[in-house]
């Protein structure tokens, strides 16, 4: 089973660019962020043509996840449980496919933090605390399960092309770094540094600067696996052709970020 994971930086904006890499990729399951529209608004007719189940927690003009699955869909929950949060930044359901085990799989567009210090700070962290209680609850369920998006963490130097140009930034501050080791400390693995190991890897090129060409990328979209989802994990990537501008359909920009993506058995 393929698990995919996508900032698609407003999904009626780049539709054609999307809906390619959907043909292509063929995930079973996906979740994105930043669809930046309601849920009406939401291309529900194109990904249910493709066979996607089709859950959206959108939000008017910002922010906004979805979940799709080809398989059966149980227990959906919108909104980061014990969480009080105004913006629509979580989604998560139970996947039941019908020739491998279920799994858990919850969708993150983890709050930016920026400028930091200060209440866009606080907001970061108090999401990464409400996600760390969070994770401890669903191991204790002892179910696997995948936590995955856009954390906006850069988890080390290697993830980052320039780390010095990042300090006190608050993708990279040692508080973000610590909430993120506190994750892998519960037991959580990085999907990708488990099958990748130390490989440079980046998952977003800002639009400035010259960074897609220059291949001044940050590494912060992440595929998190609980230990029994680790188990079972064969494969894992990042679909970085994706962000080409000069590849795909060149009447649409691409999005910054690119797909992330798991295979499981």
């Amino acid at each position: 089973m393929k698990i995919a994971s996508w900032n698609v930086n407003s999904i009626n904006a780049r539709l054609p660019r999307i809906l390619d890499w959907f043909d292509a990729a063929n995930p079973d399951v996906c979740v994105l962020q930043e669809i930046k529209c309601v849920d009406e608004k939401f291309p529900v007719s194109d990904l249910e043509e493709r066979g996607y189940h089709v859950h959206v927690f959108g939000e008017k003009s910002y922010n906004g996840v979805a979940l799709l699955s080809k398989h059966p869909v149980e227990d959906v929950t919108k909104g980061l449980p014990g969480f009080e949060d105004e913006h629509s930044r979580y989604i998560e359901a139970s996947i039941t496919p019908e020739d491998t085990a279920p799994l858990r799989v919850g969708g993150i567009y983890l709050p930016n933090g920026n400028p930091a210090p200060g209440p866009k700070y606080e907001y970061k962290m108090a999401f990464m605390t409400a996600l760390h209680k969070h994770a401890e609850n669903l191991l204790a369920t002892e179910e696997a399960f995948v936590l995955t998006g856009d954390y906006n963490v850069i988890p080390q130097a290697e993830d980052c092309y320039d780390p010095p140009a990042w300090t006190g930034d608050a993708l990279f501050m040692p508080e973000t770094h610590a909430k993120f080791r506190a994750l892998t400390g519960l037991g959580l693995t990085d999907a990708i540094r488990q099958i990748k190991g130390n490989e440079i890897l980046y998952s977003y090129w800002d639009y400035q600067k010259g960074a897609w060409p220059k291949d001044h990328g940050i590494r912060i979209d992440h595929l998190m696996l609980s230990p029994q989802a680790a188990d079972r994990l064969v494969d894992a990537g990042i679909d970085k052709d994706v962000r080409d501008p000069n590849k795909g359909n060149q009447d649409v920009k691409p999005s910054d970020h690119v797909p992330v993506w798991i295979e499981v058995e």
